[in-house]
């Protein structure tokens, strides 16, 4: 009876320690998950003020949320947005490293890590980045587009144009990549196939579109691709609308410019021609003398010497604007025509 009594004491304690155990167990489970939805929270409300573009309240708010649980991604991808775009770039690489690590390596992030390396020029790691990702996920058109963007990188052209056709067979509607897939075949002079990528470009929506997922969209670069496809075709008339329209849509833009001073004095319009290049020496003479162009074609009568005179005086007193040409574009200058 007595070891009857004993047992059932003892076996009574016993529960009671589990119990005790448990209830432990549960209180700290309890507080991990009080954590939880006190960063997540936080995170939250840092993208929220990311998106309406307060960048130092939503510095804050990542901050406080890792702060909080340390183990977020979505609040170390939040703060590695943000610090980026305040141009504290290294940093961000360092808080985007993280939340890869946390998500055992999410394709999103992995992208956008690649992404930052690729505008750091640490090719090599953005290319590797998205190999990665791409092991994960071979549907995500941004990833294609960042290959080719990496290809394009290291001069593989090629590899580089066929990756932007597997992001655009996956999304038709790409206006990033549709204009890197022109400018691959505006270096490669296939005019056709230029205005038939562009065909379905809709400049509407590339602005809505852009995400930090991609490079930038210079403005009014469709239309100056286009208007450079349509020179080169001899179809005058529509190059020089085209050309028009991205000189109204970048007004940083010295290239259209000279495209249509070049064509105003073959057509014999003299004052236009006078326009167009002294728009295009108060925003970048430097760009101007370096494209050969006035040699070329200017010197060629006394109108345009007077027009450079004229110009290079306004020059002086401009605002100097410097152009959105860059060389690695590969777009034609009037001394550049093939």
């Amino acid at each position: 009876m007595f070891g009857r009594c004993l047992g059932a004491s003892l076996l009574a304690a016993a529960l009671t320690l589990v119990s005790l155990q448990l209830g432990c167990r549960s209180i700290v489970k309890f507080g991990e998950s009080r954590q939880s939805v006190a960063a997540r929270r936080l995170s939250r409300q840092g993208l929220k003020a990311a998106r309406q573009g307060d960048w130092t309240v939503a510095e804050d708010l990542f901050s406080k949320s890792l702060d909080v649980s340390n183990n977020n991604d979505a609040a170390h991808r939040g703060l590695a947005d943000t610090l980026w775009l305040r141009g504290r770039r290294n940093d961000a690489v360092v808080h985007l490293k993280k939340a890869v690590q946390l998500s055992a390596g999410d394709p999103k992030h992995l992208q956008r890590l690649g992404r930052m390396y690729l505008e750091l020029g640490r090719v090599d790691e953005a290319a590797r980045q998205c190999e990665i990702a791409l092991q994960s996920d071979r549907e995500w058109a941004a990833l294609w587009a960042l290959w080719g963007d990496c290809e394009t990188a290291q001069g593989r052209s090629d590899s580089a144009l066929a990756a932007y056709h597997r992001a655009l067979s996956l999304q038709p509607d790409y206006p990033y990549v549709q204009l890197q897939a022109a400018e691959i075949y505006h270096q490669h002079q296939r005019h056709d196939r230029l205005l038939a990528t562009l065909d379905r470009f809709n400049g509407a929506s590339s602005s809505a579109q852009l995400t930090q997922t991609d490079g930038g969209i210079i403005p009014g670069r469709a239309d100056l691709l286009r208007g450079l496809a349509y020179r080169e075709l001899g179809r005058g008339d529509e190059a020089n609308r085209y050309l028009i329209a991205a000189a109204e849509k970048n007004p940083a833009d010295v290239t259209a410019r000279l495209q249509l001073a070049a064509a105003s004095i073959s057509g014999g319009d003299s004052a236009a021609a006078q326009n167009w290049l002294a728009q295009a020496m108060r925003i970048d003479p430097e760009a101007v003398a370096a494209s050969g162009w006035v040699r070329s074609s200017i010197n060629q009568s006394e109108m345009a010497d007077n027009a450079v005179l004229s110009a290079l005086e306004d020059s002086a007193t401009g605002d100097g604007i410097r152009s959105a040409y860059q060389p690695v574009t590969g777009l034609a200058r009037p001394g550049d025509r093939r």
